[in-house]
């Protein structure tokens, strides 16, 4: 830390964070992560809902895999390497050459992508008798017609998430973060009103589901169109001579391939679940969103703020600036990620039986999810962390490594998934996962070092050993006041919040007894 943080012993954490809301990192982190956590909360709402009218059977199995493509789609094509391969060209564009120049880029994506992604939708539902089968080989003829007749409804909702993430980009890159990342609540309201709406008059329930995402994707593009204005002036033209266009093809190619390499871990792992009777797949769906909402919302977070600023400090050659950058993207993802891994070991179980069983949702069912969720939980910290660091390549405009950090990877995860699903099922699924994590966020880490000529992790490993602690602590302290109120509280919803909300205390308290935060909030 350094020395003023240590000559201010009388500070408070309020009063430090207070001091830097008004402006810098931690702000724009604040702002996505508070948004993203209002839809992540409304997201878990919706999975409530649908627990309770299709549980974790046949139904909700089929259209987890028929949303698999298009989900994947909008990972590779959306989300992922467009929004990453947007913002630092688009950036550049309008640091050196203006914002006549800028608004000519994003214009020009937009309608090569006007083209483009309805071209997608319908190869996907003419081509989905045939990949179907492919990806759920365990499943039998009624449930794979389900699946089919699902993927043909869902599959539109990447054309609608697609035009999103480029207006996305554009509005990050101006440095406006709550539209982009409020828009995930129109995709669950869209779901919400959907299913409860609908499921009761459809013949085959489930197909609310498939219905209340096109409508979520369409609110998702909606609700950002009003952030535009005044940022970004829209007019057809297609040229694909146009230097920022050819640059992001050229960056998109090996992202794309790099977030390919990583489905297919996803295709593997529901793959080899639909072996495993019903219920598997949804098992490893419910234990993945509680996995991915610390991910969602914080890490991502991170991910999303420092990416314009690292895109700047690259444009202008400010290496120092870069590598503080980076290391306080990389402190901030951890002071979240570590506590969380802690309570979703000691509460998870609590937590799925208190959200998740009822309904259609069995206790046999909340057992098989925590058993899932417990073996992903070791990789959380290396897909927190891993968000950060593949974010400073895509500043350097590098997807090349990457992408070759994520076939080394999926390798690795794929091996695993054979190794480990034999002797534990379901969990060996996960746990392939995490293991695999460990090791990608381990190589970005060396390879990212040795291209900056700096040590990133050194400086940081006091603080992460004071946070690993003091997780552990905040951890054992949630279970052990668990057991206690046990035997004497019947309601599901105390016996979750009460340890929750008091392991909060203990770790806020030790960040300020190990003095953890100050560098943290102080300079982000």
């Amino acid at each position: 830390m350094s020395a003023p943080a240590r000559e201010a012993p009388s500070a408070s954490l309020f009063s430090i964070v207070k001091a830097t809301l008004s402006k810098g990192l931690l702000r724009d982190v604040l702002v996505i992560a508070s948004s993203t956590g209002v839809s992540r909360g409304l997201g878990l709402i919706r999975d409530m809902v649908i627990a309770h009218l299709f549980g974790a059977g046949a139904a909700f199995d089929a259209y987890t895999i028929a949303f698999t493509i298009p989900h994947m789609l909008r990972r590779l094509l959306a989300e992922g390497a467009l929004s990453s391969a947007f913002v630092p060209v688009y950036t550049e564009t309008l640091t050196k050459k203006g914002q006549q120049a800028a608004n000519r880029f994003a214009s020009n994506l937009i309608s090569v992508g006007l083209i483009f992604f309805p071209l997608l939708v319908l190869i996907g539902i003419l081509t989905a008798p045939i990949y179907i089968p492919f990806l759920a080989d365990g499943f039998s003829g009624e449930k794979l017609k389900l699946t089919v007749g699902l993927t043909r409804v869902t599959f539109a909702f990447i054309a609608f998430v697609g035009m999103a993430a480029i207006f996305m980009g554009i509005l990050n890159s101006h440095k406006n973060f709550f539209a982009p990342a409020f828009a995930p609540v129109a995709f669950n309201l869209g779901i919400l009103f959907a299913v409860i709406g609908l499921s009761s008059f459809l013949t085959t329930p489930i197909y609310s589901l498939a219905i209340g995402v096109l409508a979520g994707g369409l609110g998702m593009l909606l609700f950002q169109l009003p952030a535009l204005h005044g940022k970004f002036q829209y007019q057809f033209a297609i040229d694909f001579k146009d230097e920022a266009l050819r640059k992001l093809f050229m960056m998109m190619i090996p992202a794309v391939v790099g977030l390919a390499i990583f489905q297919i871990n996803l295709l593997v792992d529901n793959k080899l679940a639909s072996r495993l009777g019903d219920g598997a797949i949804s098992a490893l769906q419910y234990a993945t969103r509680l996995f991915q909402l610390p991910l969602g919302v914080f890490a991502v977070a991170v991910a999303s703020a420092i990416l314009p600023r690292l895109s700047v400090q690259v444009a202008s050659k400010d290496s120092a600036g870069l590598s503080s950058t980076l290391q306080r993207g990389l402190k901030l993802a951890a002071f979240i990620v570590l506590p969380a891994m802690a309570g979703l070991l000691a509460m998870g179980e609590p937590a799925i039986r208190l959200l998740f069983e009822h309904g259609k949702f069995t206790p046999e069912s909340t057992h098989l999810t925590f058993y899932a969720l417990a073996n992903f939980i070791p990789g959380l910290v290396g897909y927190g962390l891993a968000y950060v660091l593949t974010r400073a390549f895509y500043a350097m405009h590098d997807t090349k490594t990457p992408m070759l950090v994520g076939a080394l990877t999926v390798a690795l995860n794929v091996a695993l998934d054979y190794t480990l699903i034999g002797p534990m099922g379901v969990g060996g699924l996960a746990l392939a996962t995490s293991l695999a994590g460990l090791f990608n966020v381990t190589l970005l880490f060396v390879i990212l070092e040795r291209r900056l000529e700096l040590t990133l992790f050194k400086p940081l490993s006091s603080d992460l050993a004071k946070m690993a602690m003091s997780a552990a602590l905040t951890g054992a302290t949630a279970y052990s006041l668990y057991l206690g109120l046990k035997s004497h509280v019947s309601m599901e919803i105390v016996l979750v919040a009460l340890p929750v909300g008091f392991g909060l205390l203990v770790y806020f308290g030790l960040a300020k007894l190990l003095r953890f935060y100050i560098d943290l909030v102080r300079h982000a």
